[in-house]
């Protein structure tokens, strides 16, 4: 059916859309739609309401107009305060817009009535009761409508008017609702609907979701608060200290037992006062509270009494330590200063030595003798400054350095602190840890040394710094100049002997349950030990090698029954194995091109044959055996000095044109380096070119120059150790060394001839037959 409606006074609407069938106020505000109401009411009061597409237009055309509106019915119409004029309204039919006539004084327009269309009449009751099937589960999910509506909608049989009251009612926009207006088919309605009331279930049970979710958690917050208070009650009821502020009155107290200066007094008591104003729930009031534990566990004035007795600090320092009279002078020296100036003499010192010799031991030593708290920290890789300065306390986890936290473990300002490992020290990305070091070993800096954790100055001056390394060269250059370098230098295998006998065996017996079994280790046993199965600067190895002979023994008592086992020199390799070093028988003639040169390891010295031929050749220098850039430049430089003296030596001036020269030092796998060997190859190769032999009971060390110098080396005693141990008679050392040698251990002066060279002329007619 379709009907035309010719000058029907005309109402845009605004956000609103009026369907069929609907009773409903519209609010009137615009002027001209005043007068279109008017004009409604003066003839039969029916009147054309249209939905604008935007609202923000004031005075819309036809084009602004959606193009399907509503035929009403004015029931009632009111005047508010403010112009404004409300009409209740009822929906009669849709309507297609023709034409706007008129738009002054008010819209007029020409439309054509539009019917709704009913096809499968199965069809559409079947969509008339799924639609208020779902209306019903949604309006109980949301709660967006009374049940009177509720009822209302239920009881509606008309398909069409159930679609226009239902898409009223649903919370969609503009758009859809006039799109729901425009169509016509009403099973295509009634399907649309469906698809909004689904998606409007699914939207309704995720906001419950959220706001169950909401719910639970301002619940818990609630419970919490009120489980807190509960608590709160309960502390109070028991005298408990559970108040923040009872807390701070608490470490108020400990702060003043501290009997700090006013400075750093006031500094702490303000960081309690923030802890007392700060909620307990605050993740920072765990923060603060730590950071306050810390800084009122150190011990800011607490200092252990020394003991300055210097002979019974002695007797301790003997006790332990077989040897190392050098260090043990220094300590007393320490001691003594203390004793006359009631002050720390300022000095830091460093103990360099090979692994094993005692250094670690020696600075628990030093602690015991002086009566000192002892701290240990090994440096060993650490690259992060962190670990030396501590954290910022904004970062999680913030704890202060090592520094710290060895002052806060000893309880004491003035403990002996030994920082291990000091040269194996690395930087990285993260910063310098050596350059932290500075201001901890400084001792015009350590008193007001500053973590970046505690951020108070804490004065170190009172430590007693003691560092290990073992090469001096790899400690960092500033950090070296602040300390005072002690030499722990190889033992000799009497030293071994004796701590063998003295600590190590006893001490391993005890260990492995053979106190009561009349074990002993025999000075023949032991001094095979050290010779054949161990070789090292220290006794780490040779504990390790005891400790092997006690366990053996402990399971010949308890497996064989043995009442007292005994090792002897023939039965050691029972326990052992075969020997693992057995020296090389020396060479007792005097050879060409054959000199024993001494080199010195990590693990001591060794003696260092080296060989040296000549062949036809065009003046090629040969240097193999696996040595280093420096050993090579040594050969080099021996070379070049021979050819400058090679008429004073007797040697054909080109021989370096007819000759090839191969210099070689046995066991090529093992890497070799340094300036030391430098008389050592000029010798072999003089010999090799003259063809006069070289002495066999010879040894010898020492870098050469040019000029034929021979320059001062390090290590001097290991050297002469092995040249000791090999069984040469007389050993040429620089002349620039010659002042070590009374520091020698008196077996070493009495069993070599120890003759100091200047130059290369007086090894030649020295040591070539």
């Amino acid at each position: 059916m379709s009907l035309l409606e010719i000058g029907i006074p005309t109402v845009p609407l605004r956000g609103m859309v009026v369907y069929p069938n609907l009773v409903i106020h519209l609010d009137i505000g615009r002027e001209a739609s005043i007068k279109a109401v008017e004009a409604a009411m003066n003839e039969d009061r029916i009147l054309a309401v249209i939905t604008q597409k935007d609202d923000s237009i004031d005075a819309p055309t036809v084009h602004d107009l959606a193009p399907v509106g509503t035929l009403v019915k004015i029931k009632q119409m009111l005047r508010l305060p403010g112009g404004i004029v409300r009409v209740l309204v009822e929906g009669i039919t849709r309507l297609r817009v023709m034409n706007i006539t008129s738009r002054e004084p008010h819209y007029v327009g020409d439309y054509e009535r539009l019917g709704s269309v009913f096809e499968d009449d199965v069809e559409l009751e079947a969509y008339r009761r799924l639609v208020q099937s779902k209306f019903n589960d949604w309006a109980a999910e949301a709660r967006a409508t009374t049940e009177e509506t509720v009822e209302r909608i239920m009881d509606i049989r008309d398909p069409s008017e159930l679609a226009d009251q239902v898409a009223f009612l649903l919370p969609i926009d503009i758009q859809k609702k006039q799109e729901l207006l425009e169509e016509l088919l009403v099973a295509r309605r009634l399907n649309m609907i469906v698809g909004i009331l689904n998606m409007e279930m699914q939207i309704s049970d995720l906001e419950n979701s959220i706001n169950d979710k909401v719910r639970q958690s301002m619940e818990k917050a609630q419970k919490e608060y009120f489980l807190r208070e509960k608590i709160r009650v309960i502390h109070d009821e028991l005298g408990d200290k559970g108040d923040p502020e009872e807390e701070a009155e608490e470490l108020r107290k400990q702060l003043k037992a501290l009997n700090l200066s006013e400075d750093i007094h006031n500094r702490i008591e303000k960081e309690i006062s923030r802890y007392s104003r700060m909620p307990q729930m605050m993740p920072e009031s765990t923060i603060l509270r730590n950071y306050l534990d810390w800084v009122l566990g150190l011990p800011w004035n607490t200092l252990s009494e020394d003991r300055l007795d210097i002979n019974e600090a002695k007797d301790i320092l003997e006790a332990d330590h077989y040897g190392l009279e050098k260090v043990k002078k220094r300590i007393l020296e320490f001691l003594a200063v203390r004793k006359l100036t009631g002050k720390n003499s300022g000095s830091i010192l460093c103990l360099v030595g090979p692994p094993g010799v005692g250094k670690t031991s020696l600075a628990t030593s030093i602690a015991k003798a002086m009566n000192r708290k002892f701290i240990r920290a090994s440096l060993g890789g650490v690259r992060d400054e962190a670990e030396i300065r501590g954290h910022r306390r904004t970062y999680i986890g913030a704890l202060p350095g090592r520094m710290i936290q060895g002052i806060k473990n000893a309880g004491t300002k003035n403990p002996v602190f030994l920082l291990d490992e000091i040269d194996k020290l690395a930087s990285d990305y993260k910063g310098d840890p050596s350059s932290a070091l500075l201001e901890v070993l400084d001792p015009e800096q350590n008193s007001t040394f500053s973590d970046h954790f505690i951020e108070i100055p804490f004065d170190f001056s009172e430590v007693f710094w003691i560092t290990t390394a073992n090469v001096a060269s790899n400690i960092p250059g500033p950090l070296l100049d602040r300390m005072e370098i002690i030499e722990v230098s190889s033992y000799t295998e009497e030293e071994k002997l004796e701590i063998a006998k003295r600590y190590l065996a006893p001490k391993q017996i005890e260990k492995n349950g053979l106190k009561d079994y009349k074990v002993k280790l025999s000075d023949s046993v032991l001094k095979k030990v050290i010779s054949e199965y161990t070789r090292e600067a220290g006794v780490r190895r040779l504990e390790k090698t005891i400790a092997n002979i006690c366990r053996k023994m402990a399971y010949q008592i308890v497996e064989e029954s043995v009442e007292a086992p005994k090792v002897t020199v023939k039965t050691l390799s029972d326990y052992l194995g075969s020997p693992i070093f057995v020296e090389e028988e020396r060479e007792k003639k005097a050879q060409v091109g054959y000199v024993n040169g001494l080199a010195w390891t990590s693990v001591g010295g060794v003696v260092l044959p080296c060989e040296a031929t000549t062949m036809s050749g065009t003046g090629k220098l040969s240097l193999t055996g696996s040595l280093g850039k420096v050993m090579q430049e040594s050969g080099q430089a021996a070379m070049s000095y021979i050819r400058h003296n090679a008429k004073k030596l007797g040697i054909q001036e080109d021989f370096y044109k007819t000759l090839d020269i191969h210099v070689h030092l046995p066991e090529g796998a093992t890497p070799k380096d340094g300036p030391s060997a430098g008389i050592t190859m000029t010798l072999a190769m003089v010999s090799a070119l003259t063809d006069r032999k070289v002495r066999a009971d010879l040894a010898m060390t020492g870098e050469i120059t040019l000029r034929g110098r021979v320059l001062p080396i390090g290590g001097l005693k290991e050297k002469l150790l092995a040249a000791l141990a090999y069984g040469v008679k007389e050993v040429f050392i620089p002349k620039g060394n010659e002042k070590d040698i009374p520091e020698l251990p008196d077996s070493v002066k009495e069993g070599l001839i120890i003759t100091p060279v200047k130059t290369m002329d007086e090894v030649l007619a020295k040591a070539l037959l």
